[in-house]
C-alpha cells in the first residue's frame, strides 16, 4: 500500500494549529481518487495573477486538474454571494493553458442552452488545442429562469435539448462533414477546423442531480461531475444511477469518470455534526477515502463555496495565503 509522507508546509502566517497542516503518515486510501484545485473564480479574490499564481502551485505540487465554473450573469440584487465576480470559464482556462504544462483544465460547468453548439465546438477545439489536449469539457443545462430570459431560450424541454447538443456538439469534432437537422438545431453540411487534439474531443462530463440528468451522464458522456449543493455523503447513490444507465448502455461502468466538486471549508477540529471536507486538514482527508468508497474517481477541491475565502469581507490577500495553504496541504503524494 502507498503511504503518505508528512506534509510540508511553507510559512504562511496562519495557525498550523487551526489548519491542521502537519499530517501523520497513513495508509493512502484516498489516492483511488485522482485530486485536482479550483482556482480562484468568485469573489475579490479571483482575479488573474492569483489564478495564475493557483495554476503554477498546483501543477507543481502534482495535482491533476485545475478548474472553472461558469456564471453568465446574476440578477439584480442577488444574494446569490458564492457567484460575484466570475470571468467567462474558458477565456480563463485559455489564459491558463499558456502559463502551465501540464495539469489538466477543467470547467464544471458550462451551461449548453446559453451558446449556440457550433460556437461552443469551435471554443473547446481551439482551447484543446492551445493546451495541447488538457481540456475537460463539463457541461450543464442551467437552473437560472433570468439568464435562459437574457440568452433567449426556454428553459422548457432542457434535457430534450441537451441531448440534441451534444449530438451537434461533436459532429465537427470529427474532421469529416457534419449534417444536423432536428428539433432543436439546425446544421447545414459544414466542415470545421482545427479540430481538437484529444480524439474523439475532449472528454464531456455531465452535471445534474435529477434522475434523468444522471442517466444522461451515464448513456452520453466521459462521466458525471457534481454541484456544488450535492450532498457529499449520499454521492453514492447518483453514482449508481450513472453506472447503471451506462450498463444498460452496452458501456463500461468502470470506464466513466466520477468527479466530485469538493466545496471545503478548512475549520477546527471536532465540529458537531461536521459536513464532509469541513474541518480540519486531517478531518478531511480522512473524507477523501470515504468519496472514494461512494465511487468518485476525481475530486477538485473548491474554496470559491467559502464564505470567509469569497465572501463580501473577506480580504483577497488573507484569500490567498488561506488557499496556498490548502494546496500544500492536501498535495497528493502518492
Amino acid at each position: 500500500m502507498i503511504r503518505r509522507t508528512l506534509a510540508t508546509v511553507p510559512d504562511t502566517g496562519l495557525d498550523d494549529v487551526r489548519f491542521g497542516l502537519i499530517l501523520p503518515c497513513v495508509e493512502d486510501e484516498e489516492c483511488r481518487v485522482q485530486i485536482g484545485f479550483a482556482v480562484p473564480v468568485s469573489g475579490a479574490w479571483a482575479t488573474p495573477a492569483n489564478q495564475v499564481t493557483i495554476a503554477q502551485r498546483a501543477e507543481a505540487l502534482g495535482y491533476r486538474s485545475v478548474w472553472t465554473l461558469q456564471r453568465l450573469l446574476n440578477p439584480a440584487g442577488s444574494p446569490d454571494l458564492p457567484y460575484r465576480n466570475v470571468a467567462d470559464p474558458l477565456i480563463t482556462l485559455a489564459y491558463l493553458a499558456a502559463r502551465t504544462e501540464r495539469v489538466r483544465l477543467g470547467v464544471a460547468v458550462v451551461n449548453m442552452p446559453f451558446v449556440a453548439p457550433p460556437v461552443l465546438a469551435k471554443q473547446a477545439a481551439t482551447l484543446d488545442l492551445l493546451s495541447g489536449g488538457r481540456l475537460d469539457l463539463g457541461l450543464g443545462l442551467g437552473w437560472m429562469p433570468e439568464e435562459f430570459a437574457a440568452v433567449g431560450v426556454p428553459m422548457e424541454r432542457r434535457g430534450a435539448r441537451g441531448e440534441e447538443y451534444l449530438t451537434v456538439l461533436r459532429a465537427p469534432w470529427t474532421g469529416e462533414v457534419a449534417e444536423h437537422h432536428g428539433e432543436f438545431y439546425d446544421l447545414p453540411a459544414v466542415r470545421m477546423e482545427p479540430g481538437p487534439v484529444q480524439r474523439p474531443g475532449p472528454p464531456i462530463l455531465l452535471g445534474g442531480a435529477a434522475d434523468a440528468a444522471l442517466r444522461r451522464a451515464g448513456r452520453l458522456a466521459a462521466g458525471w461531475v457534481s454541484s456544488s449543493r450535492a450532498d457529499l455523503a449520499a454521492l453514492g447513490r447518483s453514482v449508481a444511477v450513472v453506472r447503471e444507465a451506462a450498463a444498460e448502455a452496452g458501456r463500461d461502468p468502470d470506464a466513466l469518470r466520477i468527479v466530485c466538486r469538493g466545496p471545503v471549508r478548512v475549520r477546527a477540529a471536532g465540529l458537531p455534526d461536521r459536513a464532509p471536507l469541513t474541518g480540519s486538514v486531517e478531518e478531511i482527508r480522512g473524507d477523501f477515502a470515504r468519496l472514494a468508497g461512494q465511487g468518485v474517481t476525481e475530486l477538485f477541491l473548491d474554496l470559491n463555496f467559502d464564505p470567509e475565502v469569497t465572501g463580501p469581507d473577506a480580504d483577497p490577500a488573507r484569500s490567498m495565503e488561506r488557499a496556498l495553504a490548502a494546496l500544500e496541504a492536501f498535495a497528493p503524494r502518492g
